[in-house]
């Protein structure tokens, strides 16, 4: 068997945090895929809205890669089966974050998708990006020129999405294609960890942490001590080797655009259009 268009290692880590009696979040990190998912709407809705999605997901595990495609038809079965789930009258519903393995013309790609949310960052060259933009009011606001940075973290509707899968939203994604490089560090997480945790922090536990599975372990430790006050999870996927590179990179590389949330995401109605 060929190997794969991005050679990675993986570590995953999740906790229901210091307020939530239910860990509603739920994480798929089995190449190629690397997604998580937070789930709204209360335990029994919320929870299963996110396991839905990644179980659906998790039925293409083991392909080489992925193409958008392929990911646009898994997110449509996903939908449907979030849109089965009710609890007490009460619409179930979830974000959804991460990348996957793809390959152009021989070259190793990183296919970020994003509902919500939760967020995709990419630590590479000293820098930490986010790539996912979010789907949420504050963001709008942001772009809109009315809310700044700084204000988002305190803003009453900080925790009101967009878009989402099922809670009454199409759930339309936005995709990007991302070159990989040797020596990418993927940070894939729910917004638990992005709202207490800043770029900075973020940044500093990805570059002193070469081992994935530690800095996935360190970041769910470090939100815990800053508050907790949502479930958290995180994904960290290091690029090892990429087809149609020449290079060997075997520890993490090190950035930094954010907002800040805190507490329950909530749906609110409406969706732009899928790009």
């Amino acid at each position: 068997m060929s190997e794969a268009p991005i050679v990675v290692r993986v570590g995953a880590a999740s906790d229901t945090g210091l307020r939530r009696r239910v860990n509603e979040d739920a994480f798929l990190a089995d190449a190629p895929l690397f997604l998580v998912a937070d789930g709204m709407g209360g335990h029994d809705a919320g929870d299963r809205a996110s396991a839905a999605v990644v179980a659906e997901f998790a039925r293409l595990v083991g392909a080489q890669s992925l193409g958008i495609d392929e990911m646009r038809a898994a997110l449509r079965r996903a939908r449907a089966r979030v849109e089965a789930i009710a609890s007490d009258g009460r619409a179930a519903g979830t974000t959804l974050t991460g990348v996957v393995v793809a390959e152009v013309g021989g070259v190793g790609y990183w296919l970020t998708v994003n509902v919500g949310d939760s967020r995709t960052y990419r630590f590479a060259n000293g820098l930490l990006e986010q790539i996912s933009v979010d789907h949420s009011v504050v963001q709008e606001l942001i772009d809109a020129g009315v809310l700044t940075g700084a204000d988002a973290g305190t803003d009453s509707r900080r925790n009101e999405i967009t878009r989402a899968i099922g809670a009454g939203s199409d759930g339309q994604a936005d995709y990007w294609m991302v070159p990989a490089e040797p020596g990418d560090r993927m940070l894939v997480c729910s917004d638990g960890l992005s709202g207490e945790l800043d770029a900075v922090r973020l940044r500093d536990i990805l570059e002193s942490e070469p081992d994935p599975q530690q800095a996935a372990t360190r970041l769910i430790h470090e939100a815990l001590l800053h508050g907790g006050r949502d479930n958290v999870t995180a994904i960290v996927v290091d690029a090892v080797s990429v087809s149609g590179t020449d290079d060997l990179f075997d520890t993490a590389p090190a950035g930094a655009r954010r907002s800040e949330a805190d507490g329950d995401t909530r749906p609110r109605g409406g969706s732009r259009g899928e790009s």
